[in-house]
């Protein structure tokens, strides 16, 4: 469903992604993994558009008629049925939860105007929080918007760049649960990066792991070893 291809991506005279390959099958749910600074916040934003790529492709579809998403703003590619959480949130901090939830309806498909009932019952926190300013929520709460934000979209795509970094356990058990509910009964598409272990085994299907800005190995996280975990995860 996403490919990316021999992709090449500079900050300044450093370069991170180096020759990076990396396919992501329909309603999959896809860790990426790796060290510190191996490159796996880049990869995310060059997926969405926010950094530019020095070469490669990166491709969302079926084989036979991919649409070419680097060939498209970052805008345009939540358009193209991708949700996005970044690492840190990135909510609007002055607006109210129901304004932050109301910003992606204009992306949606269907033009519907108003908050799908959907969202509060994955996050029924944020009913009860539709007048509070975002930035008066706590961690864990913003995550909660965040997430339910991408999700006001209807993607196909959702992606998640440490959903659970500085988060209480009771908020990361319920983040879990959505992405397998979202996953099982919508078929769902996810890609996470992520750095705890247990959660990664828990949710994932597949991993991918990272290392000096390459992908370097693939395949279902079952066969996540402790030699694989020791080679590229261990600190």
């Amino acid at each position: 469903m996403i490919s990316m291809q021999n992709i090449n991506q500079h900050y300044a005279s450093s370069q991170i992604l180096w020759d990076l390959n990396l396919e992501i099958k329909a309603g999959s749910i896809t860790c990426i993994m790796g060290r510190n600074g191996v490159g796996k916040t880049t990869l995310l934003k060059a997926l969405m558009g926010l950094l530019p790529i020095s070469s490669g492709e990166i491709l969302l579809g079926e084989q036979d008629k991919p649409e070419a998403l680097h060939t498209k703003s970052a805008e345009k590619r939540a358009f193209s049925g991708i949700g996005y959480v970044p690492q840190g949130r990135d909510i609007f901090p002055m607006l109210t939860v129901e304004e932050n939830l109301k910003i992606g309806l204009p992306v949606r498909k269907d033009k519907l105007k108003q908050i799908p009932e959907k969202i509060f019952e994955l996050f029924p926190a944020l009913k009860d929080m539709l007048h509070r300013r975002g930035g008066d929520l706590s961690g864990g709460q913003q995550q909660q918007l965040a997430i339910g934000r991408a999700l006001v979209l209807d993607p196909k795509v959702l992606i998640l760049d440490e959903p659970n970094e500085g988060i209480q356990p009771n908020i990361v058990q319920q983040i879990g649960d959505v992405i397998l509910k979202l996953n099982q009964e919508e078929g769902l598409t996810v890609i996470l990066v992520e750095q705890k272990l247990g959660f990664a085994r828990r949710v994932g299907q597949e991993f991918r792991l990272m290392e000096k800005g390459r992908i370097v190995c693939s395949d279902k996280m079952s066969e996540l070893s402790d030699d694989l975990i020791k080679q590229y995860l261990a600190v």
